[in-house]
């Protein structure tokens, strides 16, 4: 059993911004500030090798805190492996690309003939620390240019070794006391069994870059733990939180993680420094005050209109929302609160959710998302759900809050497929009745014929289809482009191809954003969008996707806007937080001949 099962959906999870401000970036020796809580720090360089050497397998090193907890090399497996010599070298790579720095890269996978990691010594002080009055744990670090889910997930950056069955704990007994790990989404999970409780809190980040490096501090005050990743604090604080569960006779793993007192995933990557304080350092004394990455993100603060003429009308698309159910449902509501404030304002007559309402089959996920969406209902703004494949589970939930019965008072709302997650709307703007087609992507087979029918009774009608899995984005010589997924395939082959009137498809699932416009059977475009920010910061940073038609301008404006983020104070904010996204793949325009492109005689 991998750390995989380690969710901890009893993490208790607020949303904290960061009180964010640069200073000059270091690479960890004297631009930060003194302190006397340093209790370890392992800088992976050569000159803190106190003996031996990776070759020969004894390599000790030395605790540049002085405190004693010094780290000694480990070897697992097949010692006659071919293999084993490169799965720990020293690499002249490093957090600011300076000479004479170095890091530690692993290369590790599963179940690999051998492999290699660090622990501490046996009698290292900090293997009995239970850090009751806080702590800041710190690492330098980046994930290998050749991540693969299966190979590397769960792979540990430092595990304290133990299990909660160590402590008599009656709650995921097999579970690692402490971890610092990478899931299989590239994501970085702090999960640790607090002195005061009887589970495991967790913390999470967002989805990380390969090959890029990163700083992160998980920082405990006495109370609350919050995870930071090159400054941002993207899913908040737990909260009632104090110290780390200890185990005696246990050390520390650097580049391992357990399960049920096994090792369970190696680290491949680099490692350039791990400091541990046992209280809580404010971000002046951080190894590095100004992680940030350069301009990781296009966008503008300057205002940027959603309607450049009266006569203008906009859809609204909203991408996965599950990290905000999950995590952040202020988001949520920030984003729903903007549309039924400025719905008349932008003139916006439709708004579609491209599917993955929650995270996971949780009452309180789905009370989040609802309590969200209900205000598009009391205000009687029009809008469309479609399933996403975090959004099934046994009593069909998704049904149940989502399903035929919410709709069927509203105006606007024509029909339900056999499954019940597929249904269409009609909805007049400008000179067109629209047709908004739900096809699910679980039901997509049984609901075929049905989203057949109603395209052929619709065929005079401009339509969008919206579904949560159509194209998701490939990287080929270095630029993004969309690809059809096996369902895509199958809805451009059956719902697009030969139905003239489809002019548009949204979905979102796959991780970033692309879009393309591809020519149906009759020659014309057929305008593509995966819009998808569930791996960015906070869970997507409460952006939202709008589209403009301007009819006598023959024009499509495609603008992508975060209403959260407008909210936010200049205290607030971080270098990542922009009102608008400006980059090429969400901020742009087509050109649109409505009149010959909604000539479907």
């Amino acid at each position: 059993m991998g750390m995989k099962n380690v969710i901890a959906g009893l993490s208790l999870i607020c949303l904290m911004v960061p009180n964010f401000t640069a200073t000059a970036a270091s690479s960890g020796s004297a631009a930060q500030k003194e302190t006397t809580s340093i209790v370890a720090d392992w800088k992976f360089s050569k000159e803190y090798v106190k003996s031996g050497s990776i070759e020969n397998g004894n390599m000790i090193i030395e605790d540049a805190s002085q405190n004693g907890n010094d780290l000694e090399l480990v070897t697992v497996g097949d010692l006659a492996s071919a293999e084993l010599k490169n799965m720990l070298t020293w690499s002249e790579d490093d957090y600011n690309q300076q000479e004479n720095i170095n890091s530690l890269q692993f290369a590790n996978y599963k179940k690999a003939p051998a492999g290699r990691y660090l622990k501490t010594t046996d009698g290292a002080p900090i293997n009995s620390e239970k850090f009751e009055n806080g702590f800041t744990i710190e690492a330098v670090f980046k994930l290998p240019s050749h991540f693969n889910s299966s190979l590397h997930s769960w792979m540990g950056i430092l595990t304290r070794q133990g299990q909660g069955a160590d402590l008599n704990k009656t709650e995921g007994e097999k579970e690692i006391l402490t971890t610092l790990s990478v899931s299989s989404d590239q994501e970085i999970q702090w999960t640790s069994h607090p002195e005061n409780l009887n589970y495991n809190v967790t913390n999470w980040s967002r989805s990380l870059n390969r090959d890029e490096w990163y700083h992160l501090a998980v920082v405990n005050d006495g109370q609350t733990t919050t995870l930071t990743v090159n400054g941002v604090s993207d899913y908040g604080k737990s909260i009632e939180v104090k110290g780390i569960a200890a185990v005696e006779g246990k050390g520390w793993n650097i580049g391992a993680s357990e399960w049920g007192n096994e090792l369970d995933a190696l680290f491949a990557g680099n490692i350039q420094e791990i400091r541990i304080a046992d209280e809580a350092l404010s971000e002046n004394e951080w190894l590095i005050q100004d992680a940030r990455d350069d301009q990781p993100i296009d966008g503008t603060n300057d205002n940027v209109p959603f309607l450049t003429d009266k006569d203008n009308y906009n859809f609204l698309f909203v991408p996965d929302t599950q990290k905000y159910s999950n995590h952040n449902p202020e988001i949520f509501t920030s984003q729903m609160k903007w549309i039924t404030q400025n719905t008349k304002k932008n003139n916006i007559l439709m708004n579609a959710f491209v599917g993955d309402i929650v995270d996971s089959n949780s009452e309180v996920q789905w009370n989040n998302s609802l309590e969200s969406i209900s205000y598009l209902d009391k205000k009687e703004i029009p809008y469309m759900i479609t399933a996403g494949n975090h959004d099934y589970a046994n009593g069909d939930p998704f049904l149940t809050h989502y399903g035929p019965q919410r709709f069927a008072d509203k105006e606007y709302y024509k029909g339900s497929s056999p499954s019940g997650y597929g249904s269409y709307a009609i909805v007049e703007a400008g000179s067109y009745e629209y047709l908004f087609l739900i096809v699910d992507m679980k039901n997509l087979q049984k609901d075929l014929e049905w989203s057949k029918d109603v395209l052929n009774q619709h065929k005079d009608k401009p339509t969008i289809i919206v579904s949560h899995d159509i194209i998701y984005p490939k990287v080929e010589n270095n630029e993004t482009v969309a690809v059809e997924s096996s369902n895509g395939k199958l809805i451009w082959n059956e719902l697009i191809n030969n139905h003239n009137q489809v002019f548009m498809t949204v979905n979102g699932h796959y991780f970033d954003i692309t879009h393309r416009v591809k020519q149906n059977a009759a020659g014309n475009d057929v305008i593509q969008m995966l819009v998808n920010y569930q791996s960015d910061y906070r869970g997507g940073n409460g952006w939202l996707r709008l589209v403009e038609f301007a009819e006598e301008k023959n024009k499509l404006f495609f603008r992508t806007y975060s209403p959260f983020v407008d909210k936010m104070s200049k205290k607030e904010r971080t270098y990542v937080d922009f009102n608008y996204l400006t980059d090429t793949h969400n901020q742009f325009e087509l050109d649109f001949n409505f009149k010959e492109r909604f000539n479907m005689k």
